[in-house]
């Protein structure tokens, strides 16, 4: 079992920036991979960034550019920097890691951004 606890979001106003944590715990030595999806109402649930043990990264052509995941080992934790925010990114971040047999997911974090 991996137990994912997310922080970081919040309100933030069109060309703000926020970076979200997310903390993993538990069986920690069998996850492959990492990320971050998203959620608006109405909408499936979308991949936004991925990062390998190997720190090989994956991004939604909507954030290249503007968004940089990248994980501490050490503090078992993954990070989303999030920059250049716009109107449309705001949604409920998920925290994901990939294990061989399972995924596991936080509890989502709120993104808004509004002026």
């Amino acid at each position: 079992q991996v137990q994912l606890v997310e922080s970081g979001g919040g309100l933030v106003q069109p060309g703000g920036s926020l970076r979200l944590s997310c903390a993993a715990s538990g069986s920690i030595f069998s996850i492959n991979a990492m990320g971050w999806y998203r959620r608006t109402p109405g909408k499936q649930r979308e991949l936004v960034a991925t990062i390998t043990s190997g720190r090989s990264t994956r991004y939604a052509d909507s954030v290249k550019g503007r968004f940089t995941i990248s994980r501490d080992n050490a503090k078992n934790t993954v990070y989303l920097q999030m920059n250049s925010l716009k109107p449309e990114d705001t949604a409920v971040y998920y925290c994901n890691a990939r294990t061989v047999v399972d995924d596991y997911w936080g509890q989502g974090t709120q993104v808004t951004v509004s002026s």
